[in-house]
């Protein structure tokens, strides 16, 4: 049976992966470097903490992660590698990111980084919106789906 994969630290949307990974009965692991309230005992859930590190959760999610698989993540890298693997990538925003669109997401994450650092660019991303939960949803609505029909 596929699965969904967080890359839950900083992930704004573990409430509703949860109520949709109830409604299809879908296994969800949530993974991050610190522990989190909310989700203990549920039978869809499971919850891994892995050690301090840059990437190490990264990792544990690329790993595991396999055809057909939803992974939720904010990360650049983490969603390439997951898309090498035949996974489907979708950010908190609902954006879904694809083979089509990885290579042109990956080049402007490095500009807007070396914009940052070297001082042309000092704000950040706009703030999440009720749009955005509304988009991400409808998003992970048509992925699961679309899994089930495979």
């Amino acid at each position: 049976m596929h699965q969904i994969y967080v890359d839950a630290d900083a992930c704004p949307v573990k409430d509703e992966i949860v109520r949709v990974a109830e409604r299809h009965q879908i296994h969800v692991q949530l993974v991050s470097n610190s522990g989190m309230f909310g989700f203990h005992g549920h039978p869809l859930v499971t919850q891994t903490v892995v050690s301090d590190g840059a990437d190490v959760a990264d990792d544990w999610i690329a790993e595991r992660i396999g055809p057909g698989d939803i992974v939720v993540t904010q990360d650049i890298p983490l969603a390439d590698r997951c898309i090498k693997k035949d996974a489907r990538v979708l950010r908190p925003n609902g954006k879904l990111l694809d083979k089509d669109s990885i290579g042109m997401t990956l080049a402007t994450r490095d500009l807007m980084t070396d914009l940052r650092s070297s001082g042309e660019i000092t704000g950040g991303p706009r703030a999440f919106s009720k749009q955005d939960r509304s988009n991400f949803l409808q998003t992970l609505e048509t992925q699961v789906q679309a899994i089930k029909r495979a």
